[in-house]
């Protein structure tokens, strides 16, 4: 089949996942139809690999995967492609703002997770791929985006409406799905990107076909071209049944 579309990026949470962190098996089903016939299917998460490659393991993925907003573009599993680490006087800066404002806040080095309950006293030796700030309190939430945008060299972008995540600047999901396009010999045009959040806005721009999830935050579903059922209603099968195979 000649096939208009020959990359799937999918983001995770709120997207491929329901609320429940389960793929549904009508998802998985249509999924590996996609691969099947020749679909290349890419995770492109927030998520660090540890905590996506079981998911691609799932959907017997063996393609490109984007992890940690961009921030690591992975050629094959276990296969690392290209990184991007924040500065680590940023990374003090920014756990120093997280202190001052009492939120809660979260970090991924290159070997693991830290958080508010589990720092670490060695901020200049480590690698950093990615902070994250989660406050329900919006004017403090406004208040911290406005002094990272004061930093600058920062990419801001969100997971969810009461979370801040930052990578690089020019660090994004639509950089790294424009690498794995590198690896596959494909252009942007021939991407379609799937997501719920601010993480995805970039790439759901720059893609061929840019599709936010029926639970989408506004401004993303106000930038897509398309918006499907929710991640409990399989939005994902409308995309790839009404939207993929089909002949181009």
């Amino acid at each position: 089949m000649n096939y208009k579309y020959r990359l799937l990026a999918l983001d995770m949470d709120g997207t491929l996942l329901q609320d429940d962190h389960e793929v549904s098996e009508e998802t998985v089903k249509w999924i590996k139809e996609a691969v099947r016939q020749g679909i290349h299917v890419c995770l492109s998460t927030g998520r660090p690999f540890a905590e996506a490659y079981p998911y691609a393991k799932q959907l017997e993925l063996t393609t490109p995967m984007v992890t940690v907003n961009g921030g690591e573009v992975w050629r094959a599993p276990y296969e690392l492609y290209r990184r991007a680490l924040l500065d680590s006087k940023l990374v003090e800066q920014m756990h120093a703002l997280a202190i001052e404002t009492g939120s809660w806040f979260w970090a991924y080095s290159v070997d693991r997770l830290y958080n508010s309950e589990n720092w670490t006293d060695d901020i200049a030796y480590q690698e950093w791929l990615k902070f994250g700030y989660t406050t329900k309190d919006h004017e403090v939430r406004h208040q911290i985006l406005m002094r990272l945008q004061d930093m600058g060299g920062l990419e801001i972008t969100n997971s969810s409406p009461i979370n801040l995540e930052i990578n690089p600047q020019g660090v994004n999901k639509a950089t790294g799905i424009g690498q794995v396009c590198e690896l596959l010999g494909i252009s942007m045009s021939q991407v379609v990107a799937v997501g719920d959040s601010l993480n995805d806005l970039a790439v759901i721009q720059q893609a061929g076909l840019g599709v936010a999830m029926g639970n989408a935050q506004q401004t993303v579903k106000d930038e897509a071209d398309l918006v499907v059922s929710s991640n409990n209603e399989d939005g994902i099968v409308e995309v790839i049944r009404d939207h993929i195979l089909i002949e181009g």
